[in-house]
């Protein structure tokens, strides 16, 4: 069982930066994702970005590509999302989620454990 508390939220201004942490028990042989739900779009979790157990493989969503970077410290247990040049769009409730597995993959189907989020607020 894998037990994920993020933190790190909170209200930035646009062209801010933030940076969510999420804290997890015995997690260095889960691939990590970070999902966001929007206000409005109701249960709709969207892919942000997912690194593998190892850290040598990441992917993001087109929408966050050089803004965003998830990175990983397994001695910490706990995986980050650097998050730059945020914009009003990017506000939402952001959650980590794993799974064990070697791959990294963007449906929120596919990850068994999942936290239970931190809203980012971006004020334009």
């Amino acid at each position: 069982q894998v037990q994920l508390v993020e933190s790190g939220g909170g209200l930035v201004q646009a062209g801010g930066s933030l940076r969510l942490s999420c804290a997890a028990s015995g997690f260095s042989s889960y691939t990590l994702g970070w999902f966001r739900q929007a206000p409005g779009k109701g249960k709709e979790r969207e892919f942000v970005a997912g690194i593998s157990w190892s850290g040598g493989n990441t992917r993001y969503a087109d929408s966050v590509k050089g803004r965003f970077t998830i990175s990983r410290d397994n001695a910490k247990s706990t995986v980050y999302l650097q998050m730059n040049s945020l914009k009003p769009e990017d506000t939402a409730v952001y959650a980590c989620a794993a799974r064990r597995a070697t791959g990294v993959y963007i449906a929120a189907t596919y990850y068994n454990y999942w936290g239970q989020g931190t809203q980012v607020t971006v004020s334009s």
